[in-house]
């Protein structure tokens, strides 16, 4: 797969959202990278492209046969699960900005072919991050996301209000505001580090001190003997991601010179999270140095269940869960909820029977279409049952 330094990368673009019309503008300018094309399903002109329309095609084939790396960001678990396993049969590695699909189909993909999520996004960045700590000898105890506002039930004007205040679609806003989007990128960060969550939807602690916080969850962390994956709300701290951890004691004077505090605890933060900015270190490490920095590992031990926010009644439809104003995301150990749904499987839904606010959705409440991002969540459900990894209480949807 490596690629000579004086070649340019040939990048295929999948999804002409945010992420990928800044990736395009970002590297159009760039000797060392070319766009061999944009994929994306509008039929319409693509607005705010920043490179030429031309740029633009609807045949996925098209696309792998021009290209030596493809970067997915669609927000779409179904289609972006096919478009990565398409990818592979062309042996093309992949890179994603696309937490939702890694945590339900990426376990899967993985086995299939080369496959990172980028720098860039807090999971990416949190593995950044962690590279950086653990050189420095610190034993990581939380992995931690910031998050400023959470409302788990807003209502439809307020995010319809801020989408177009802020420029994002009404499910990217929402899912932002809910939760769901942190807790699916905190999925992420736990099966690939091999974390524990605290709790269902993890404690998720409110400070207005952001060190004082972090060193809370570090304390819940030693307390229950396990590295935690969770999050900080706080409007005072800054937009990035963190890790609590602690380091051998006969360092500590010299971490008090550095003005690391007194210890026992550390707090290392990356202060920002550029997205689409940061992905083109994440394809040149791919390309040249064939480095994954972040996967839902083979056998991940956290999901992100569907949680009703209002009465849900049989015989009704869910379009699509993430974003939506029907549900919500929330972490959940796969072992102590087998049947649950993943929120990313939930487009296209049928309820079969009555879901009352609060709960969580689970195999028997609901019909879903077959889809490749379907298959992938049941073969891997089934690997880990026989693993030994999760219940053989698991009801086969």
């Amino acid at each position: 797969m490596a690629k000579m330094y004086n070649e340019p990368i040939k990048i295929g673009i999948v999804g002409t959202g945010g992420i990928g019309r800044g990736l395009a503008k970002l590297v159009a300018r760039r000797s060392d990278f070319e766009i061999s094309g944009i994929l994306t399903r509008r039929t319409d002109y693509i607005e705010n492209l920043g490179v030429s329309q031309r740029l633009i095609t609807m045949h996925p084939e098209k696309l792998m046969e021009s290209s030596d790396v493809i970067v997915v960001s669609t927000g779409d678990v179904m289609y972006s699960t096919f478009i990565i396993d398409l990818a592979f049969t062309y042996q093309l590695p992949v890179v994603t900005m696309d937490a939702d699909t890694q945590v339900v189909s990426g376990s899967w993909l993985s086995k299939r072919g080369i496959l990172t999520e980028a720098n860039g996004d807090q999971p990416g960045c949190l593995a950044a991050l962690n590279l950086e700590v653990i050189q420095m000898g610190f034993k990581p105890l939380v992995y931690g996301n910031i998050k400023g506002f959470l409302d788990l039930n807003p209502s439809l004007e307020s995010m319809i209000y801020w989408g177009q205040k802020q420029g994002y679609s009404l499910n990217s806003v929402t899912s932002f505001t809910d939760g769901t989007k942190l807790q699916i990128e905190q999925c992420l960060a736990a099966n690939f580090f091999g974390l524990d969550i605290a709790e269902q939807g993890m404690i998720g602690l409110e400070t207005n001190d952001f060190e004082a916080g972090a060193f809370a969850l570090g304390r819940e962390a030693m307390d229950r003997k396990k590295v935690l994956s969770d999050y900080i709300i706080s409007r005072e701290s800054p937009p990035g991601v963190f890790i609590t951890a602690t380091h051998q004691e006969d360092l500590v004077a010299e971490l008090k010179t550095y003005k690391m505090g007194e210890g026992p605890f550390y707090l290392l933060y990356k202060p920002n999270h550029l997205c689409f900015f940061e992905i083109p270190n994440s394809i040149l490490n791919l390309v040249h140095k064939n480095e994954i920095l972040m996967d839902n590992s083979i056998q991940p031990r956290i999901s992100v269940g569907a949680i009703a926010k209002r009465k849900l009644e049989g015989g009704s439809s869910i379009n699509k869960a993430i974003g939506s104003m029907e549900l919500r995301g929330e972490t959940v150990e796969i072992k102590a909820q087998p049947k649950h749904v993943p929120i990313g499987l939930m487009s296209q839904a049928r309820l079969i029977r009555d879901v009352e606010p609060g709960q969580l959705v689970t195999f028997d409440d609901v019909e879903l279409p077959e889809s490749l991002a379907y298959t992938a969540w049941k073969e891997t459900l089934n690997e880990l049952i026989v693993s030994g990894e999760s219940s053989k209480s698991i009801v086969q949807p």
